[in-house]
């Protein structure tokens, strides 16, 4: 089909009322159309309200409960040495500004819904403070401190942009944006065309980018009329088959009783896998016809199971959910999350397992674009306040070349990604993996209201031993794969077995009280309320 003809057959789908997009659709289908393989067309100017795209609703929602809450801001520290030139920076921002319409998004309630307003373009303020020289512990918890001043998503902006000055050729950038106009992809995106704007202007060129084909408000639109025209319906029946009716909580041994209200308060335990047992995991995965991350999430599968007991595990996965070419350089928030379930056994091998998730894994790639937010409304589990819907444990893996460090050098300006010490922890346990050239890096996030870091250092532990015992007897059953370390298991099954005690055997009760008087006669003997008797 011709790329006009497509994009003026979109446009109409979208822009039609709801009773006539469904007969519309339906001559679609019938002539062999589907929306799903139409391009997504400029529709915000035949609208004259916007609405939010289900997750930015979602966002909105939690945002009323929390207006304070630093949960879901999406923080980015850049250290700049070498000499930088501020005009060029102001210019590049002020380009980003105009060229995303996400980056000059506010939300208003009208009446009955909120809605998307979209402010002309504006130049976006850059706050410079001279801080003078910190060590990395003191920048980290500066840059901290700077990412956790709430936003207000009624006024805007929801960009804040801090420039730090170390001295006169050693800055930092601190970038934050509310998660409800940007996502990790986002961020990626809006960083490269910081530099490639830079760039240009610092040698007093005019820069230019590839026009952007649609906006985010375009794809917010066309999300929610191709889902009511049908699609929702379509891979909700798959979801709720997939998950059934009951949503069992994940009951994992707590060092805290759970809060009514979370305080999203999070630490981070990092761990390096040996180059060794990562080798060898991409060797197992590829053997049985899957993926490192289809492994990792079976193993982690495997471990929740070991550690509640319980049998059927639900674990989140997040997707970039950026299928469409307009969308790839678009800052806005797509990613959505998805629900894998298994059904653990403790007799099951654990190839068993890891072909059972690879396959629920695969299947759920044709239904990734149902909004979360959706599916939750649809099977309406019961809601408690400090406990997400449907997972409490998610697993986001990023493969060889997807993310990581920012690095970059412009000239003489060296560019480099700065870790923050603010950990949020939006869930009770996350698992992050990073494929690098120097192995496999994983990081457990974890609330600190719920979990010690010592409980986390030994669940990161039991991680890589059952890793180990995985690659080394993939056959083995899941119950007798090894958690326990040599030392760790001479301890809990021998050291602390060893109770014998000798104890005088031909003496009575009454004696042995006898001797007790004599050895400690003014000791409390017997406690009733506040009285006691020695």
């Amino acid at each position: 089909m011709d790329s006009t003809v497509a994009a003026r057959i979109a446009r109409r789908f979208i822009t039609l009322p709801l009773d006539k997009r469904a007969l519309y659709l339906e001559k679609m289908l019938a002539e062999g159309v589907s929306p799903a393989n139409l391009p997504i067309p400029e529709v915000q100017s035949a609208f004259e309200q916007l609405p939010l795209s289900f997750a930015q609703e979602r966002q909105w929602f939690l945002w009323q409960l929390e207006p304070h809450s630093s949960a879901y801001h999406i923080p980015m520290a850049l250290r700049l040495r070498g000499r930088l030139d501020r005009q060029a920076l102001q210019g590049a921002f002020e380009r980003l500004v105009e060229r995303h319409q996400t980056l000059r998004t506010r939300f208003v309630f009208d009446q009955t819904r909120p809605l998307q307003v979209i402010d002309p373009g504006a130049g976006l303020a850059i706050a410079h403070e001279v801080v003078g020289p910190l060590d990395l512990a003191q920048l980290e918890a500066r840059v901290a401190e700077e990412t956790r001043h709430p936003f207000d998503l009624e006024a805007g902006p929801l960009l804040r942009v801090r420039l730090l000055e170390l001295a006169p050729d050693d800055h930092v950038l601190v970038l934050t944006q509310h998660h409800i106009v940007s996502d990790g992809v986002s961020m990626q995106v809006m960083v490269g065309e910081l530099i490639a704007l830079y760039a240009g202007l610092s040698l007093g060129q005019a820069p230019t980018l590839a026009p952007l084909p649609i906006q985010y408000a375009d794809y917010a639109l066309w999300q929610r009329h191709w889902m009511e025209a049908g699609e929702r319906d379509r891979q909700l029946a798959y979801w709720t088959e997939r998950l059934g009716a009951q949503q069992p909580v994940l009951e994992l041994p707590l060092d805290h009783a759970r809060p009514a209200q979370p305080s999203h308060r999070g630490a981070r335990c990092n761990l390096q896998l040996p180059a060794a047992l990562s080798h060898a995991l991409h060797a197992l995965a590829r053997a049985e016809g899957g993926t490192l991350f289809m492994l990792l999430l079976a193993a982690l599968h495997a471990l929740l199971h070991r550690y509640s007991g319980q049998h059927d595990i639900r674990i989140g996965v997040p997707s970039a959910n950026r299928n469409r070419v307009e969308t790839e350089g678009l800052i806005g928030y797509f990613v959505n999350t998805q629900v894998i379930r298994a059904q653990v056994a403790g007799e099951q091998p654990f190839v068993e397992l890891l072909r059972q998730v690879r396959q629920h894994a695969l299947d759920a790639q044709a239904y990734q674009e149902l909004p979360f937010e959706q599916l939750v409304e649809a099977l309406a589990p019961e809601r408690t306040l400090g406990l997400n819907p449907l997972f409490q444990v998610m697993f986001n893996h990023q493969a060889a070349g997807r993310g990581g460090a920012t690095s970059a050098r412009l000239g003489d300006l060296q560019i480099e990604g700065v870790d923050s010490v603010t950990e949020v922890a939006q869930l009770d346990l996350t698992l992050e993996t990073r494929e690098s050239p120097e192995g496999l890096e994983a990081s457990f996030i974890y609330a600190t209201n719920l979990f010690e870091r010592s409980t986390i250092e030994r669940l990161s532990t039991h991680f890589i031993n059952l890793l180990q015992g995985i690659v080394e007897q993939p056959h083995q059953p899941v119950a007798e794969l090894p958690l326990l370390a040599a030392a760790e298991r001479e301890r809990t099954l021998v050291t602390w077995n060893a109770t014998a005690e000798q104890y005088p055997l031909q003496q009575s009760i009454q004696q042995l009280i006898e001797a007790q008087v004599q050895r400690t006669p003014d000791a409390p003997a017997l406690a009733f309320g506040e009285v006691r008797l020695s």
